[in-house]
C-alpha cells in the first residue's frame, strides 16, 4: 500500500480504548441545533422523524497525495485518527441496505462545508455530511474531541437517533471500514 493511499487501512493501526467520553450519550435528547450540509441546506437532526437517522462522526478526511495534520505517520500513531474516507465508503456502499432499514444517513465532522463537499463528490456519497466547524454541536453533546496542530477534531463515533432521542452509540469505533456493517448488525 502506497503511504498516500486513504482509502485503505494500513495494518498496525493503534486501537482506541473506551475512555467513558460517551457515556452520557445514550438516551439524550439532541439540542435543537441546525447544521450546514453539503447539499447547500441546514439540517436540525433533533427535527427529523418517522425514521432512525445514523450519525457518524469522524475527526477528518484526507486529499489525495495532500499530507494529513502532522504528518502522515504521527497521524496514523494517533489511536482512532486514521480511517475517514474507508468509514465513508463504507457508509456509501452499504447505503442501500441502510435506507432498506428505514435508516438515514449523515456523516459529521468539523471540516467545512466546501472541503466536505470535494469529498463527496470525489467519493460519490449518496447522503449529506454536515459540517460542525464551529463545534457548536460537538459542545453542546459534550463529544469526545482531540487536537492537533490547533485543530479541535471529533473522535471518530457513530450514534443513531430516533425521535430525536440518542438510542445507540457506537465508541470507539474501529476498525472503521467496518461500522456500517456494525450499524447494519444493531439494526437488523
Amino acid at each position: 500500500m502506497r503511504k498516500d493511499d486513504l482509502y485503505n487501512l494500513p495494518e498496525h493501526l493503534p486501537v482506541p480504548v473506551d475512555d467513558g467520553a460517551c457515556d452520557h450519550l445514550l438516551g439524550m435528547q439532541l439540542p435543537s441545533i441546525a447544521l450546514r450540509s453539503t447539499a447547500n441546506r441546514y439540517v436540525n437532526l433533533a427535527e427529523i422523524s418517522k425514521q432512525r437517522v445514523v450519525v457518524y462522526c469522524y475527526p477528518r478526511t484526507g486529499k489525495p497525495y495532500e499530507p494529513p495534520l502532522s504528518g502522515r505517520d504521527a497521524w496514523d500513531a494517533i489511536p482512532g485518527a486514521r480511517g475517514c474516507t474507508p468509514q465513508s465508503c463504507a457508509f456509501r456502499d452499504h447505503f442501500n441496505e441502510l435506507q432498506a432499514l428505514n435508516a438515514s444517513v449523515f456523516g459529521l465532522s468539523t471540516q467545512t462545508t466546501a472541503y466536505q463537499q470535494e469529498l463527496t463528490q470525489r467519493l460519490h456519497l449518496p447522503f449529506e455530511v454536515l459540517s460542525d466547524a464551529g463545534l457548536t454541536f460537538a459542545r453542546a453533546l459534550r463529544l469526545p474531541t482531540f487536537e492537533v496542530e490547533s485543530e479541535v477534531l471529533i473522535k471518530r463515533l457513530t450514534f443513531i437517533i430516533e425521535d430525536s432521542k440518542i438510542i445507540k452509540v457506537f465508541y470507539p469505533v474501529f476498525p472503521p471500514d467496518k461500522n456500517a456493517e456494525d450499524v447494519i448488525a444493531w439494526l437488523s
